[in-house]
């Protein structure tokens, strides 16, 4: 799970970096923050998701 997860995240960077590129040079720079924005909040929630599964983990350790 913690190599996959990086690949995910580093994909994510890629294509938004890729998009964003794309959209400056079409003089569109708007959209271009917007998509930036996009890809962080996608792994922003990816990273949620992580920390929600290791609250759980202790939780279930615990007894709490």
């Amino acid at each position: 799970m913690g190599v996959e997860i990086i690949f995910k995240i580093a994909a994510v960077g890629i294509i938004t970096a890729v998009v964003n590129q794309v959209l400056k040079h079409s003089n569109k720079e708007e959209i271009a923050t917007l998509t930036t924005l996009a890809g962080l909040i996608v792994v922003l929630l990816m990273v949620l998701n992580l920390i929600n599964t290791l609250f759980d983990t202790v939780r279930t350790m615990f007894n709490l």
